[in-house]
């Protein structure tokens, strides 16, 4: 009992946090402003100079755009004359800034992160990658076991109740986890909305999941009854991100919403239930708790590199490793359990 109310009083903490997230500075500083201007009717920062910031007399690239003068492989990063002049003239500001004492500010919305081959952060693409494996990794132990190792049912489908709902949720977790890593390639309006539109859907699709199996929900009637309203909200959710507002702090409540919710749904079904594999389900409930303060106290990438995010995105890695092996767990303990039933 005190395991539960030390967790709840967690989460709830966290989620009267997440109205202490700041804005950027960084894109109001003069310097910086001035410094823009500058590069973009020079085509220089310092002593760099551009060849893509290079204009003919009606306002177009010379050359056409930069982007397109690379080799093919090269292409994708699309850096234009603005997305570089913002680039350097940040790296210079923030030398500036060091050099007098000052701490790192963000500028539009993001850390000064320092960029390896066009893409602008290493670390956290990196750490997607590994997350996209670990998912597909458990998702594919998960469907050798179910088809392979456990019995059939005589109309060759599973005994386990919830197959279709974690192939789903696997499948959503892969994709939002690829475009988390296409995303931290390169920061263009598409890729965002595509990254943070596949967050909330496999947020939406994990409090589902948490629900029809904390509740032991197995009619199809009643699966339909719980699942409606949280598919109606994410897709309305969805849809006035993409195309009514961009409101990132209205995003972010509504995923720790649906984080905090499925945490505390997980965690009580683990207080009251004699699964014998619910200490994994505290680890993950406890650590994710936990991680989440990484996505709420932000700070700057370390060396340029590592900030929250991606230690967030690290912490994942071992979380979702547990998160699939208790799967697997529950889906032998059920088929054991429907199979004793038949007998």
């Amino acid at each position: 009992m005190a395991r539960r109310r030390w967790i709840v009083l967690l989460l709830l903490a966290l989620a009267g946090l997440v109205g202490s997230l700041d804005a950027s500075a960084g894109d109001v500083d003069p310097v910086y402003k001035s410094c823009v201007e500058k590069c973009e009717q020079s085509g220089c920062v310092g002593d760099q100079c551009f060849q893509h910031c290079k204009f003919s007399s009606d306002g177009k690239p010379v050359d056409g755009p930069w982007y397109m003068q690379e080799p093919l492989y090269l292409r994708w990063k699309q850096w234009d004359c603005r997305s570089d002049c913002r680039y350097h003239c940040m790296l210079a500001r923030e030398e500036e800034r060091r050099t007098l004492g000052g701490k790192p500010v963000k500028y539009h919305g993001k850390w000064p992160f320092l960029r390896v081959y066009g893409i602008q952060e290493p670390v956290s693409v990196a750490l997607s990658a590994l997350n996209l494996s670990v998912q597909f990794h458990g998702w594919l132990s998960f469907f050798i076991l179910l088809y392979y190792k456990l019995p059939l049912r005589p109309d060759k489908k599973t005994y386990y109740e919830y197959t279709g709902l974690l192939h789903i949720y696997g499948i959503l977790s892969m994709n939002s986890w690829f475009w988390s890593a296409v995303f931290h390639s390169r920061d263009v309006e598409l890729t965002e909305k595509l990254d943070y539109s596949s967050a909330v859907a496999l947020l939406g699709f994990s409090l589902i999941v948490a629900l029809l199996r904390a509740l032991n929900i197995r009619d199809e009637a009643s699966r339909v009854m719980f699942s409606a309203p949280v598919i109606a909200f994410v897709t309305t959710h969805i849809l006035y991100l993409n195309f009514y507002q961009f409101d990132y702090g209205w995003n972010m409540k509504v995923c720790v919403a649906m984080g905090i919710a499925q945490l505390l749904i997980w965690a009580i079904w683990a207080g009251v239930t004699r699964h014998p594999s619910r200490w994994k389900l505290w680890v993950v409930v406890v650590g994710g708790g936990l991680a989440m303060l990484l996505e709420i106290y932000d700070f700057p990438p370390y060396m340029g590199f590592v900030d929250a995010h991606a230690l967030w995105h690290a912490t994942a890695i071992p979380f979702s490793y547990l998160w699939w092996s208790f799967i697997r767990d529950d889906a032998e303990l059920r088929t054991t359990t429907l199979l004793k039933k038949v007998k």
